[in-house]
């Protein structure tokens, strides 16, 4: 079993061990967070240190999965994983294994798939996303790196996700729909065009 270090020590975080835990492919040995909250535990795993310590830690041929949840600002996970790619971090993609993910569809380094989710045949999710609980994303439906499709929305087949973009818990993107680069598509929104 490979070790993996977390990357941020939030609600999403907490999650995220959930669906390592249930996948058995890789043991947590800690979680990098801001320096007050070294040595505090979410979910009994230990904060050990912060983002400075990524490149120490890469050399121990560790794994990272980003662990930080997306909204607003994009930045801030896209920058850690170039960051990551940068010092030649090993990056963990985590599929939950109460996820149904086609062996036909295409996943990207650092993405993780959460509880419940589907990804149907010749979709494809770029790198350093989030699939949440229980969304969907149907056939050749194409979402761009560093996307966060929420929980129980709905990617329609065909459809395009362009990078850095939220859709939101139960929003709908119709089949052959664009979603711009940088989106925020709100909570039960319908997206047609």
């Amino acid at each position: 079993m490979d070790n993996i270090v977390l990357i941020g020590g939030g609600g999403h975080c907490v999650s995220c061990i959930d669906v390592i835990e249930a996948e058995n492919k890789y043991k947590i040995v800690g979680i990098l967070d801001s320096e007050e909250k070294i040595g505090q535990e979410v979910l009994g795993y230990k904060i050990i240190g912060s983002d400075e310590k990524i490149s120490e830690l890469a050399l121990q041929t560790n794994y990272f999965l980003i662990t930080i949840g997306q909204m607003v600002p994009y930045s801030k996970r896209d920058g850690i994983f170039s960051y990551l790619k940068g010092v030649g971090a090993k990056i963990a993609t985590v599929v939950s294994p109460l996820a149904h993910v086609s062996p036909n569809a295409k996943l990207g380094v650092g993405t993780i798939v959460m509880h419940g989710a589907i990804i149907n045949a010749g979709a494809c999710v770029g790198d350093n996303c989030i699939v949440n609980s229980m969304a969907l994303i149907e056939h050749e439906a194409f979402v761009e790196d560093n996307c966060h499709i929420s929980t129980g929305a709905i990617i329609n087949g065909k459809s395009h996700v362009e990078c850095n973009s939220f859709v939101g818990s139960h929003a709908t993107i119709i089949q052959n729909a664009l979603v711009k680069k940088g989106s925020f598509i709100k909570a039960h929104n319908l997206v047609v065009a």
